[in-house]
């Protein structure tokens, strides 16, 4: 009686090289075989399907995205012109992956495999994420530029009129005493706006070193609870196991005070306010950094949620823009503030708004082992 032994196929060095390179984008790729069927998914693909590999291999890609999702149409007419399709801004979202998932889809042929159809998927958060990032740059050099103006000239004229208003105070009768004073209010007013404003006009290099974000977040809630969030509800989920910030503490402690602040004046009198502050590591997310022609991993994820109303749909693309608020006394300095801060640090911060959920979540780069801080 003879025995076969059935010989193990060993990928080679060029399918291996090959994955190596899969695993390495950013995106998710997935092939998907003549049958439907998903027959290789690349890390990102993985994480983006929030399956493994092995399980995805048993099953359809309709097994993941909604019922007649354009995907599957984008696939077929692959398969029928034998050249590559693109789709932009297509939702795939669906209650195996998660809720609303906006991607680009690029598919094309594959010539070596006839039937199958390599798919890259570019999720539209990361798109938007450097969208963001530019717009919050053109918008800070605005109020640094109009800064510096208003400093000169307002500032200078306000004092004279202050000073004006504080002689006619002494001679003017009772009942005129009140608009005297009114005017003195309201030149100090519009002066601790303009001071507010030269904050964006200054460009002196970050100290940096690495911080641990949850003391600033601790040392963020205490300053919350004892004023003007006493009454709401602060509660965390942290990553224990997260690395330190590459940043600067105080001006960390500044952009979670604001985020915080600016929940609780959305929530108001809700009466089951809660704030949460949230931690992450969430690899995958690679921008340029000014100044730099190197790209930065900003894995380091940190968000502050809340649950009241909302973030009305026309005011989002323009949350961070110097003068943009929904407050009746709101300067609309805070967001900007906080866009600038974190921009100086390489980083992005963005806002997901819907009714009874709304997250502001900055990525920032981690803290590597003997890096140099930068100045």
């Amino acid at each position: 009686m003879s025995t076969t032994l059935k010989k193990t196929v060993e990928p080679s060095a060029g399918e291996i090289a090959a994955l190596a390179v899969l695993n390495a984008l950013p995106h998710p790729v997935v092939m998907i075989d003549a049958e439907g069927h998903i027959a290789e998914a690349n890390d990102a693909a993985q994480n983006f399907f929030q399956a493994s590999a092995a399980f995805m291999r048993r099953h359809a890609l309709s097994y993941f995205i909604p019922f007649g999702s354009p995907l599957l149409e984008l696939i077929g007419q692959v398969r029928e012109r034998q050249a590559p399709v693109s789709e932009y801004r297509v939702d795939i979202g669906s209650p195996r992956i998660g809720g609303e998932k906006i991607v680009d889809i690029y598919a094309a042929p594959m010539v070596e495999r006839p039937g199958d159809v390599v798919v890259m998927l570019q999720e539209r958060t990361m798109a938007d994420k450097i969208d963001r990032q530019l717009t919050h740059r053109g918008a800070a050099r605005t109020v640094t530029g109009l800064a510096a103006m208003l400093a000169h000239e307002i500032k200078n004229p306000l004092s004279g009129i202050r000073g004006a208003a504080q002689l006619l105070e002494q001679s003017v009768e009772d009942d005129d005493r009140a608009l005297t004073r009114l005017i003195t209010d309201e030149a100090d007013r519009i002066v601790k706006l303009v001071d507010r404003m030269e904050v964006f006009s200054d460009e002196r290099p970050i100290e940096r070193s690495a911080v641990n974000i949850h003391t600033v977040l601790d040392h963020v809630k205490r300053l919350a609870q004892s004023g003007f969030a006493r009454n709401i509800k602060i509660s965390e989920e942290y990553d224990p196991s997260l690395p330190p910030v590459l940043a600067n503490r105080d001006q960390l402690i500044q952009v979670f005070l604001n985020l915080v602040k600016n929940a609780t004046e959305a929530l108001g009198d809700q009466p089951d306010a809660e704030i949460v502050l949230t931690t992450a590591y969430r690899p995958g997310v690679r921008l340029s950094v000014p100044g730099s022609r190197d790209k930065v991993t900003l894995p380091m994820e940190f968000c502050v949620r809340d649950n009241g109303p909302g973030v009305p749909e026309d005011l989002l693309p323009h949350l961070f823009d110097p003068f943009v608020t929904t407050k009746t006394n709101g300067s609309g300095l805070g967001l900007a503030l906080v866009a600038k801060i974190v921009r100086d640090h390489g980083g992005v911060v963005e806002c997901e708004s819907q009714p009874r959920k709304t997250t502001f979540r900055v990525l920032m780069p981690a803290y590597a082992a003997g890096q140099k801080p930068l100045s």
